[in-house]
């Protein structure tokens, strides 16, 4: 249904919550970055809020329709035109057979997400269809669309005119400041005293060597509890290294001093600690975030990130549109 004229920077097939099941064997899940307006976006065309969608970063695609459907653009604004006129966002909109949507740079936010009635219907591959770059697999040949490919969609004949709700949609940091939740752990009890009232006190910057596996940040140096310097050969010379263990998705990763939040298509295991854990809820934060943005960190319990995720979730259900 779709023919790619110009792909955009890396937009890709995602599905929400992605590939489940195969961390342990190096795939990570995969799926959309902003799973909250991806989410929507597919409820505004009809389709179950999970299905196959286009992700698109800081620079958007030029997609022409080779038949009738309804899509909805929902994420950063990346100025979205059909046929040149503007194109609302936060809704469903029915499309004929040879109009173009293009869309350029962000506006506001990083990444926006375009929902098509039906769902993009790519081959699954361990049960997704997300696009995992590094491996190569799902989406449109393991890849970012590129310019001349046809994307197929799945018939389907979808509603136009139903609306995003204005307090159900995220709100993006206009001040290039945002606050992010933790929870401490699994390896809190290797930095000490000193080392976590400094990581919750200070604005940390998201640097620009990040992508979909690994969040960067640039800040102070790290201070360790004991156990971090008086601790057997096998866990390795610097302080933040530990015999290899499992990571959590979300677990800012301590490699040497410098903290990695390791987002949708991050690693599993490896040898360092983690002494803080991002929260599914606030990926969509980290999502809508671009380099130079600030983190400042806010520590929560298992069971306050339980709630904000059960929250969101609500959000991200039919109620929501109108």
């Amino acid at each position: 249904m779709l023919e790619v004229i110009q792909p955009g920077l890396e937009t890709s097939v995602q599905d929400y919550p992605g590939r489940i099941g195969f961390w342990n064997q190096g795939f990570p899940p995969s799926g959309p970055m902003d799973s909250w307006s991806f989410r929507l976006a597919n409820l505004a065309v009809g389709n179950p809020a999970g299905a196959a969608g286009l992700e698109c970063q800081y620079m958007g695609p030029t997609l022409k329709f080779l038949r009738d459907g309804v899509i909805a653009v929902c994420g950063a604004d990346m100025q979205a035109k059909l046929d040149g006129e503007a194109l609302a966002m936060w809704e469903s909109i029915a499309v004929k057979a040879g109009q173009t949507l293009s869309m350029s740079s962000a506006k506001s936010g990083v990444r926006a997400y375009i929902a098509i009635a039906g769902g993009i219907d790519t081959p699954p591959w361990l049960g997704s269809r997300s696009t995992f770059h590094k491996a190569g697999v799902g989406g449109m040949g393991g890849n970012a669309l590129k310019k001349g490919q046809v994307v197929p969609v799945a018939q389907a004949k979808g509603t136009p005119g139903r609306k995003v709700k204005a307090d159900s949609r995220p709100v993006f940091s206009t001040d290039k400041t945002w606050t992010i939740e933790v929870v401490p752990g699994p390896n809190d009890d290797w930095v000490d005293a000193a080392g976590h009232k400094q990581f919750l006190a200070t604005n940390w910057k998201l640097s620009s060597k990040s992508d979909r596996t690994g969040f960067r940040l640039d800040g102070p140096q790290w201070t360790f509890a004991e156990k971090a310097h008086k601790k057997a050969p096998e866990h390795g010379a610097e302080p933040s290294n530990i015999i290899d263990q499992g990571y959590p998705l979300g677990a800012i990763n301590l490699a040497g001093q410098t903290p990695i939040i390791l987002v949708n298509d991050g690693p599993s295991m490896g040898g360092f600690i983690n002494p803080y854990t991002v929260p599914s809820a606030a990926f969509w934060k980290l999502g809508q975030s671009k380099p130079g943005d600030l983190y400042r960190f806010k520590s929560v319990s298992v069971d306050e990130a339980q709630g904000l995720r059960k929250k969101l979730n609500a959000i991200c259900a039919p109620a929501s549109i109108a």
